[in-house]
């Protein structure tokens, strides 16, 4: 794999996991803000958000670290 396509993926990575808090971020402060229970919600989207954002980042990272050959492995534990 060419080094500017890797980075790239390592690029949208980024945005990827800023995505993900940011909208577990905005969910808790907009559901704070309709059912009156204020810091509640704002911290269980942070955690909630936080917790996609790196298991998406370890699903995509994988790949890039390890080559093509370790997808075959993942796709076998999605299996079992």
């Amino acid at each position: 794999m060419p080094w500017w396509l890797v980075a790239l993926k390592l690029t949208g990575l980024g945005w990827y996991v800023a995505l993900c808090v940011l909208t577990g971020v905005i969910l808790g402060l907009w559901l704070d803000r309709t059912f009156g229970i204020t810091p509640i919600a704002t911290v269980v989207g942070t955690v909630f958000g936080s917790t996609v954002a790196f298991w998406g980042l370890y699903r995509m990272v994988v790949p890039i670290l390890y080559g093509s050959s370790n997808q075959k492995i993942l796709s076998k534990r999605k299996d079992e």
